[in-house]
């Protein structure tokens, strides 16, 4: 894979970190408020971004991924110090947290379709399947260090030093896209001559509105992003609020510590990563869309496990079994999904794919953070489990998920 790649991944691993570090972290202050705040400061986070993705993804189709990346880490670097700023000095940090989620949000919209359609700039196609599988594993490296990290800082200093942690990060990812302007200034799904953001046989450029609309009604009609994308959205919406939201809470409830839960979290991360490493070094398996499918049946069963586990060793091998699932479940939908694309809507089909993770989330944490105040955490995780597992039988069974080659 070229250097250029593997400087932005370095890069964005760092970033990544200090991200989820930070992430443990305002959950966990936030759910000493109870579940319903917890559930409101994620929404604070998924409700703009999913109002703005598509506009997101139409930005970075026509304004370049350097330049969306180099304003979108900047303003982080500005909204981390301030939050920093804020929770050092109130004695109450409830609206802050939420005023800092909100302004993640907005910038994910931006950030998060262009950092997403990296590999397939950067990477030849031969080499997309791994190139995507370091990528995550580079996740699953922050997802598995951040919590820890954010729980021992978090215990020591404070949410301020958390966030400031989290700054740094934004800054050095600052310094390393000045260094990688060349390769990211020049884009390779435009065509010589061709205006960004003017799709092919158009005279002139779309207006904003409607390249924006163009990705959603691609991903809409095509053969193999629509099931793919719709199996991303169940799964986002039942399996990533386990994470995020159900285990804080579960912590919560059978009185563990804040180290104790985020071991729980990073079982989850190793288990992913272990998976992203294997693809890595061997490839991703053939088929992937019916193997997506066997690996979420994998993850639900992690979580029904996770909600009889009568013990925190249970609990962290239930968290890595959920990690499997998740992890083989990402290398092969992932993938997939970037591969069909076509070159001229690389970042909308992007922001199609975390809208999809988006909006499921602002129903299902809002459900799950009320649900929590008046039943156990278990049942909820029994729920989401049931849930994962039906979709993963009917993607096993789907046949445009049984034939990825269509386009």
């Amino acid at each position: 894979m070229p250097g250029a790649y593997w400087a932005w991944l370095g890069g964005t691993t760092l970033s990544l970190v200090g991200v989820q570090a930070m992430a443990f972290a305002m959950a966990w202050v936030a759910a000493g408020a109870g579940g319903g705040f917890a559930a409101l400061v994620l929404t604070a986070v998924n409700l703009p971004r999913a109002l703005l993705l598509l506009v997101g993804g139409a930005v970075a189709d026509r304004l370049g991924a350097w330049t969306v990346m180099v304003v979108s880490n900047a303003a982080m670097v500005v909204v981390t110090v301030a939050l920093a700023a804020a929770v050092w000095s109130a004695a109450d940090p409830w609206l802050p947290l939420l005023l800092a989620a909100l302004a993640i949000g907005v910038v994910d919209a931006f950030y998060l379709p262009t950092t997403g359609s990296m590999p397939r700039r950067l990477v030849p196609p031969a080499g997309l399947a791994r190139a995507m599988s370091a990528r995550h594993l580079a996740g699953q490296l922050a997802l598995f260090v951040g919590p820890a990290a954010g729980s021992l800082l978090l215990a020591a200093l404070g949410l301020a030093a958390v966030a400031l942690a989290n700054a740094a990060g934004f800054a050095l990812m600052l310094l390393v896209l000045m260094v990688l302007r060349a390769a990211l200034t020049v884009r390779p799904d435009e065509s010589p001559g061709q205006p960004a953001g003017q799709l092919p046989g158009r005279p002139v450029a779309q207006p904003l509105w409607r390249a924006a609309v163009d990705g959603l009604l691609l991903a809409a009609a095509h053969a193999v992003l629509r099931p793919a994308l719709l199996l991303v959205g169940v799964a986002a919406g039942f399996l990533l609020p386990v994470s995020s939201l159900l285990v804080p809470l579960l912590g919560r409830e059978r009185m563990w510590s804040s180290s104790a839960t985020g071991a729980v979290v990073a079982a989850l991360a190793l288990g992913t990563a272990t998976v992203a490493i294997l693809v890595l070094v061997r490839g991703a398996l053939p088929d992937p869309g019916r193997v997506s499918g066997a690996a979420l049946l994998v993850a639900a069963g992690g979580v029904v496990t996770l909600a009889a586990a009568g013990s925190l060793p249970t609990s962290v091998a239930a968290g890595m079994v959920i990690g499997v699932g998740s992890g083989g479940f990402a290398t092969h939908v992932g993938p997939l999904i970037l591969a069909v694309a076509p070159d001229t809507h690389v970042s909308r089909v992007q922001s199609v794919l975390v809208l999809v993770q988006s909006l499921p989330l602002l129903l299902t944490l809002n459900v799950l953070g009320s649900f929590a105040e008046v039943v156990p955490v278990a049942a909820l995780l029994y729920g989401c489990g049931g849930v994962l597992a039906v979709t993963a039988v009917t993607a096993l069974t789907s046949p445009s998920l049984r034939r990825p080659d269509r386009r």
